[in-house]
């Protein structure tokens, strides 16, 4: 059985897919493309897919991973172009590698995100920025289905800083919602913990912290995710053992994102 890795983009309008809307598009696109999927077993037999660490519905993301087991060996760039071409614009399969170690999810430990804030200027942003980092706790609270969950988010929190205002799509491009009005842009570097620590968590700390209150709702992308580097300060590309270990060439270099200085 062979099992390869994927790593998935949701951008545009498709940001607000839920992850059991991607599942299903996933499984069409699976059927489309007669991939040889290994099924489960008993009454109810399902493609073997595992996913990880899936971003919340609204956000954007250029770093979703999934693992899928198949009955016979395909090549991963040419099933990666064939699961790409089965797929509406937006969900894009951006890299595959077959499986050769293991732990995955176990790799996944902090992500990247870049919070687009229209209407915010961006000195507004950074005296944010600067009281939520000087702050030794920041409560927040998550409407949970168990009531409301009041929680510490300033620990998951590695790195927060404010950019310059962007007034074009060439400024970020890597932005999910480009817009021709000034804006502030935060970036985020957040260890992946219990309870989870969310960007939406972190903007509410900010409305806590210094009132910080963006008029419209804010434009979130996770650039990256994968193991955080405590020496480097980077969150490393999960797949690169993989390719390791393949001895294969590594991956476009954007696929491992520095933490902010």
């Amino acid at each position: 059985m062979q099992r390869i890795r994927l790593r998935y983009t949701k951008r545009g309008r498709l940001r607000f897919t839920s992850h059991r809307d991607f599942q299903r598009a996933f499984e069409r696109a699976l059927r489309r493309a007669e991939v040889p999927m290994a099924y489960s077993a008993g009454f109810t037999p399902h493609p073997k897919v595992s996913y990880a660490n899936a971003a919340p519905t609204g956000t954007g993301s250029e770093a979703e991973y999934l693992e899928i087991a198949l009955t016979a060996a395909r090549d991963p760039e040419k099933l990666r172009a064939l699961l790409d071409e089965s797929l509406p614009t937006g969900l894009d399969i951006v890299d595959a590698v077959e499986a050769r170690t293991s732990g995955l999810a176990d790799r996944l430990t902090a992500s990247v995100w870049e919070l687009r804030l229209d209407g915010v200027e961006a000195a507004d942003a950074e005296r944010a920025v600067q009281a939520f980092n000087s702050a030794e706790s920041v409560e927040v609270q998550r409407m949970t289905k168990n009531g409301v969950r009041t929680f510490d988010a300033r620990p998951a929190v590695v790195r927060l800083e404010a950019g310059p205002e962007a007034r074009t799509e060439t400024q970020s491009e890597t932005a999910d919602r480009p817009t021709d009005r000034p804006c502030a842009i935060l970036r985020l570097v957040v260890r992946h913990v219990t309870p989870a620590v969310r960007p939406d968590d972190v903007l509410s700390g900010l409305r806590a912290v210094a009132d910080l209150a963006p008029p419209v709702p804010a434009a979130v992308t996770r650039l990256a995710q994968g193991l955080f580097d405590e020496e480097t300060g980077a969150v490393t590309d999960p797949l690169a053992p993989d390719r390791e270990a393949a001895g294969a060439p590594s991956a476009d270099p954007t696929a491992a994102a520095k933490a902010p200085a």
